[in-house]
């Protein structure tokens, strides 16, 4: 990398797989028109779609790359209003060479960014991140403007829906009343559009795509985002509540009780609903928090195979060992079916019809799985020392009061496991934030004692 372009306003805006970053200072459209220059260089594609989530400065951005696809002879498929998986649909199903989504996801509306995709609904690899980065701020003002490429507009989101419901056992739905918190992101076009397919008695709050965010940023991995979804289930004697986040790519759930589940155990769910339908197949999981996982796999007697936290990584691991499911506990579930790519509305279908098969509601579903290793919660701490300082300091705190692990694994950051608990401590990828997962299997007083030395430890502040 040249060394001026660290200087560049932009450059922090370039994260590990993504972009992401304040409008105007750091995201504009400036800047989208040569990340599309750069992307076209990069992958060189023939046919590419685009689509937007629901922030006021996404029509613009979007429209940009745009014009920098067609200035180098690449088609657009422009898909408009749209969620993140739609654009992995779109790429995945119709053959395309690539596909660009213009979101800032869950950041606060002051934010927008970007995530690219290449053929078959693939992440770019880091090489070629790092490659659209250095053209896209180097800004080669030299490139040649080739045959401008078409434009068409396209309405995907009835395919979409079709498509989706093609993996699903539908008679297996039982007819739930369910609370649906669009948080006035993406997801409320799709809601309504499914509301006709589904045996359901919906109730859709915060459904209008609303860019101020009228009701708070959407992002429900945030307790203080959870209390509109839980009063609702609550208020409606609703069976289940579901919340998205801006671009719908992760969904949430709250049981019949108003009661968040926590995403960890989603994925215990989801890797004993696939691995019961596939015998002997693989999943995917991330290091944060594993051993309900590992355990529902090994009664299974399916392959649990651990991967680094990010999209980029469980995609690239679902490929290589051709894994039917992979989940993250921050609420990210990819489907070998849908691409080997993430879906926010594929979860909540799969849960419901994993309740129709048991007859049980989603609280029964859960409560073993909490009960038996019960969790911290991702904790955040935002601090300006290294991560290494950071790690050896929790060793040495760590092993002085409860002695050397009996496995260590760095992977992704620094995981500790004891017999009664373990934990992982890591860089966020896409923020300046450190990240504490712990879990145990000795009951809360255990974890609160461990959580407080691994807080001390780590140092810092909330974020």
């Amino acid at each position: 990398m040249p060394n001026h372009l660290s200087n560049h306003p932009a450059f922090s805006a370039f994260k590990a797989y993504d972009i992401r970053g304040r409008v105007p200072q750091e995201v504009n459209a400036e800047l989208f028109y040569s990340v599309g220059t750069a992307y076209t260089q990069t992958v060189q594609p023939k046919n590419v779609a685009i689509g937007h989530d629901i922030r006021l400065s996404s029509p613009q951005l979007a429209s940009a790359l745009a014009e920098a696809l067609r200035d180098q002879g690449v088609n657009v498929t422009d898909l408009g209003l749209c969620g993140t998986e739609e654009i992995y649909y779109a790429v995945g199903h119709q053959g395309l060479d690539g596909g660009l989504m213009v979101t800032a996801s869950h950041n606060p509306a002051d934010y927008n960014g970007l995530k690219m995709v290449q053929a078959g609904a693939r992440p770019l690899t880091k090489q070629q991140n790092t490659k659209i980065r250095d053209l896209a701020l180097a800004a080669d003002s030299s490139v040649q403007r080739k045959q401008r490429g078409a434009l068409k507009k396209l309405d995907i989101h009835g395919s979409f829906i079709d498509y989706v419901l093609s993996l699903i056992e539908l008679p297996l739905l039982p007819r739930l009343k369910v609370v649906c918190n669009a948080g006035n992101g993406g997801a409320g076009v799709v809601l309504e559009q499914l509301r006709a397919r589904l045996p359901l008695e919906m109730i859709v709050i915060n459904g209008e795509a609303d860019g101020h965010f009228p009701n708070g940023v959407p992002n429900p991995l945030l307790p203080e985002c959870r209390a509109d979804t839980a009063r609702a289930v609550r208020e409606h004697h609703a069976d289940l509540g579901v919340a998205w986040d801006g671009d719908f790519d992760r969904c949430f759930f709250f049981d019949e009780r108003g009661r968040f589940v926590e995403g960890y155990y989603v994925v215990g769910l989801l890797a004993k609903r696939f691995l019961e339908s596939t015998p002997g197949a693989t999943v995917i999981y991330d290091p944060r928090l594993t051993w309900n996982t590992l355990e529902i796999a090994e009664a299974a007697q399916g392959q649990a195979v651990m991967s680094a936290t990010g999209h980029a990584f469980i995609k690239q691991a679902m490929r290589d060992h051709q894994a039917v499911y992979g989940g993250e506990m921050s609420a990210h579930h990819y489907f070998r079916d849908f691409f080997f790519c993430d879906s926010g509305i594929l979860p909540w279908l799969f849960v419901m019809e994993l309740m129709g098969r048991l007859n049980q509601p989603l609280s029964a579903l859960v409560d073993d799985m909490i009960e038996k290793h019960p969790i911290s919660g991702e904790i955040n701490r935002r601090t300006a020392e290294p991560l290494p300082q950071i790690l050896e300091r929790l060793r040495q705190s760590v092993s002085a009061v409860y002695g050397p692990p009996l496995k260590e694994d760095t992977l992704d950051g620094l995981s500790w496991e004891y017999e009664q608990f373990r934990f992982n401590v890591r860089a966020s990828n896409t923020e300046p934030l450190v990240r504490l997962n712990a879990e145990t299997r000795a009951g809360q007083a255990l974890l609160q004692r461990v959580t407080q030395l691994l807080l001390e430890a780590i140092g810092g502040e909330n974020p």
